[in-house]
């Protein structure tokens, strides 16, 4: 059984990452967009913008690599809401094919696509100036707590029904945020929800990672915070799609 569905699982995830690989929208959506928006902050507000650092780039860039995840994400959701329109998951019912493979294809499909997207986005911000003090041990602490959000979210996302419901709000999370300016610089009520949600405390780790600040609690908190979204999202996901294919 094992061995069946990891086979179905990867054929379904080639099928999945050939369709990325030739949709255009995609690559412009998952690299290109965080990279412009990087560039636009730098360039164009930046100067106007204090962040408390000598370089804004620095201050920005793990913020915008969550906007990067958010955006993979959502076309992640995007491309699961076609396969249900498109009748695939009552085509696949008709073949001898583990159920739960067609939605691991989904996140694993997620899983590489926004890691290249975040290589890439490094590599723009390191031409543009930006530099880290982040030893092997550090990046290696970006690496895996970037995998793990966009593992839980990627669950969140493909809940069959609420997929798009669930992701495209994504997007908008970052924005209220420590991930573009110091929250301390926003109305109060503003303030409130912005340093109580979770992408500030993530971006609030990658900070301070990135610049071998010292973590405290800060870490915990954003390893709590993306396990217990995936938890609860791969349970959701899972008996959403059961109920769908029944």
């Amino acid at each position: 059984m094992t061995s069946h569905f990891l086979a179905d699982t990867a054929v379904l995830t080639r099928r999945s990452l050939r369709h990325v690989a030739r949709s255009l929208d995609t690559i412009l959506t998952t690299a290109v967009m965080p990279i412009g928006f990087m560039l636009l902050f730098v360039y164009v507000l930046g100067g106007a913008i204090n962040s408390g650092t000598p370089s804004y780039v620095d201050y920005l860039l793990p913020g915008i690599l969550i906007v990067t995840v958010a955006s993979g994400i959502s076309y992640t959701a995007y491309r699961l809401f076609l396969d249900l329109q498109n009748g695939i998951f009552e085509r696949f019912q008709s073949m001898p094919v583990a159920r739960s493979s067609v939605l691991w294809a989904h996140v694993l499909t997620s899983l590489v696509a926004n890691s290249i997207s975040i290589v890439a986005v490094v590599l723009v911000a390191l031409v543009m100036g930006f530099r880290s003090a982040a030893g092997p041990a550090a990046w290696l602490a970006v690496a895996g707590l970037l995998l793990l959000f966009t593992l839980a979210l990627t669950w969140l996302a493909v809940i069959p029904d609420g997929a798009v419901a669930f992701s495209y709000p994504l997007i908008f999370l970052p924005f209220i945020s420590s991930a573009f300016v110091p929250t301390a610089t926003m109305p109060t009520p503003v303030r409130i929800f912005a340093e109580h949600q979770p992408v500030t405390l993530i971006v609030d780790t990658l900070r301070a990672l990135f610049t071998g600040q010292p973590l405290g609690s800060g870490l915990w908190g954003a390893l709590a915070w993306c396990a217990g979204i995936l938890v609860v999202a791969y349970a959701f996901a899972i008996v959403a799609f059961r109920r769908k294919i029944s």
